[in-house]
């Protein structure tokens, strides 16, 4: 037996942080936080430098693939992790050359069979301009290069690709606070019976 994984996944600023941290707390789990501020290539890469795009992708895959490792993966409990491996690909897929994606691609493979696999995806989306909003008060610097086409296209990316791996909530930001917490004891109910 081995623990439970929730992933998270959605465009940014669609509250995937906020939602693991309420979650965890509700199902006594334990969150796996994106590493962001560790990535030294990320400002840079949304700042359009193409010469930081894949080592940006590459440190993701690595942080992701160390802490979803399935020899350390714990035996017991739950871990909530705020996005999900299959974030990389589709901002691998966007932001690299045609010649850099088939080299991500083709580490990227090779590494997903040595994580655990989610238990279950939580699909998190908002409008673009809801999203702008959210990226706008959170005052990173390197964020402001984001516009409604760029969230667009991630968007519509992560509609594609959720369901792929395991069953799938899907849940609209604009329409639930992950901070009110008769919402989230509902939500909590419906994630012990997807478990």
């Amino acid at each position: 037996m081995s623990a439970k994984l929730i992933s998270i996944i959605g465009p940014p600023a669609a509250g995937k942080t906020t939602l693991a941290e309420a979650l965890a707390e509700r199902l006594d789990g334990e969150v796996i936080y994106e590493d962001y501020a560790g990535n030294p290539f990320l400002a840079a890469s949304y700042l359009g430098d193409p010469t930081a795009r894949l080592p940006a992708q590459l440190y993701y895959l690595m942080s992701r693939v160390k802490q979803l490792a399935l020899p350390s993966w714990p035996e017991r409990g739950l871990r909530i992790s705020d996005y999900g491996f299959c974030h990389d690909r589709v901002y691998a897929r966007r932001q690299l050359a045609a010649e850099e994606w088939n080299l991500y691609d083709r580490v990227a493979r090779r590494l997903e069979t040595r994580i655990k696999p989610p238990d279950l995806l939580i699909h998190v989306d908002a409008a673009e301009d809801e999203l702008l909003r959210r990226i706008g008060s959170r005052g990173r610097a390197f964020e402001g290069a984001m516009n409604a086409d760029f969230l667009a296209e991630l968007r519509r990316a992560y509609e594609a690709i959720s369901g792929e791996t395991a069953a799938v909530i899907r849940l609209s930001a604009d329409a639930m606070d992950f901070r009110d917490a008769p919402a989230m004891d509902a939500l909590a109910g419906r994630v012990r019976e997807q478990l």
